[in-house]
């Protein structure tokens, strides 16, 4: 358990630094004179690089295992803190997040790795929803220090302190963490599991699984309008959309961490022992997502009234860990040795739409003078096209999930004592 906890940890502090411009995004657009196509360029680029990233990810987890990968994203994602902080033009700190984002990609995959070698496979839904939950509690540093660190000493003291975070748990993860209990180490991969062709097959037979595809689309559609909401389009939509003040538009961020915090524990237990609700809660919580986002662009007057916010940000809350059922149906579809692989095309899913979102909202905004009605309104297209997608693949899944399930008991059967 300590152990897995060194992972979530690093987990935790790439999630703080992913989520830091969130607070962020009006004094950046002031620090770097940007208009919001431009500081949109900020978490797109970031989540490129991360999406980007995730098959490769996995194949090096799957290669070389959790600590070594874990090991290259701390480093890089601290130089890229760091190097956000001393940014003095919008080319560096472009470069900076680019960096940030690349060793965050290298962190969730690992953690999941973690968690599939040190808890047995029937806890794996809840542990998941555990490292997601604590990550979460990473988006808590964002909204509730870094916020007021900026206010009270700036970009460059602010950043530059979030940074050390980086250095201590580098730290500590070379020194404690070790990929896999004693005595329970895997067999050596074959000499054969390496070179371009084994990649190609690792890729192809993780994707041929429905399990797989419709893990990657569950994440696509439940993850991203919360990430668009946290990473980066939240604030500036209530302070300027809503005409809150920057500290109330800080504590509905805050709700919706806490939602997610909360949302979680229940949804790992509820797919722990009712493996049936995954596509349930998946659409159920992409449909309320839904609904609460039309009540509130299509409210009449200038401003949604504030219940209506709170109810909104409680509901975005769930989006998280909606997310999280994707690598439930990856999880049974592929084999241990294919686990990293798989989960890097779930991973890919959400961070695909969030990155279109921002880029979508970004244009629209300034091609409408801000008008955040129109801009939000993209939510929906990628929403309609995930829903149509889960629904063209969940009973193959399921069934492709079942055959499996067989297999692997007549398997156990027959095996000699």
């Amino acid at each position: 358990m300590a152990v897995w906890g060194i992972g979530v940890a690093v987990y935790f502090v790439a999630i703080t630094y992913r989520t830091s411009l969130g607070v962020a995004g009006l004094d950046a657009a002031d620090r770097f004179h940007i208009n919001a196509s431009a500081l949109s360029t900020f978490s797109i680029l970031q989540l490129l690089v991360y999406a980007g990233m995730q098959i490769p990810v996995g194949l090096m987890v799957d290669r070389l295992g959790a600590k070594k990968v874990l090991t290259v994203g701390v480093v890089l994602y601290t130089v890229g803190q760091f190097g956000f902080a001393l940014s003095e033009s919008y080319g560096l700190a472009l470069g900076s997040r680019a960096l940030l984002g690349c060793g965050d990609a290298m962190t969730f995959i690992s953690v999941l790795r973690l968690g599939s070698r040190w808890f047995p496979a029937r806890r794996g839904p809840l542990i998941a929803q555990i490292a997601a939950l604590v990550g979460m509690a990473g988006n808590l540093i964002s909204t509730l220090v870094l916020a007021r660190l900026l206010h009270s000493f700036g970009w460059t003291q602010t950043f530059a302190v979030s940074a050390v975070g980086g250095i201590v748990v580098l730290i500590v993860l070379l020194l404690f963490l070790t990929d896999h209990p004693k005595g329970h180490e895997p067999p050596p991969a074959p000499a054969e599991h390496t070179g371009a062709t084994f990649i190609r097959r690792q890729i192809t037979d993780a994707w041929r699984e429905p399990g797989t595809r419709l893990g990657m689309w569950v994440h696509f559609t439940t993850q991203f309008p919360a990430m668009v909401f946290l990473l980066l389009w939240g604030l500036p939509f209530l302070v300027e959309a809503q005409g809150l003040s920057r500290a109330t538009a800080g504590e509905l961020l805050t709700l919706v961490v806490l939602a997610n915090m909360a949302v979680g524990l229940v949804y790992g237990q509820i797919i722990a022992r009712h493996h049936a609700a995954r596509t349930p809660l998946a659409l159920g919580t992409v449909a309320v997502t839904a609904v609460l986002w039309a009540l509130t662009l299509a409210w009449p007057g200038d401003h949604a009234p504030m219940a209506l916010l709170i109810v909104l940000c409680v509901v975005l809350g769930a989006c998280g860990p909606a997310s999280m059922i994707g690598f439930d149906f990856a999880r049974p579809a592929n084999p241990p040795e294919r686990q990293g692989t798989a989960s890097g095309i779930v991973n890919m899913g959400g961070f695909t739409a969030s990155m279109t979102t921002l880029l979508a909202v970004g244009i629209l905004l300034d091609a409408t003078g801000n008008n955040y009605r129109i801009a939000f309104a993209s939510v929906f297209v990628l929403e309609a096209l995930g829903v149509s997608q889960i629904l063209r693949l969940r009973r193959r899944a399921v069934r492709r999930e079942r055959e499996r399930l067989v297999v692997s008991r007549v398997e156990a059967v027959h095996v000699p004592a």
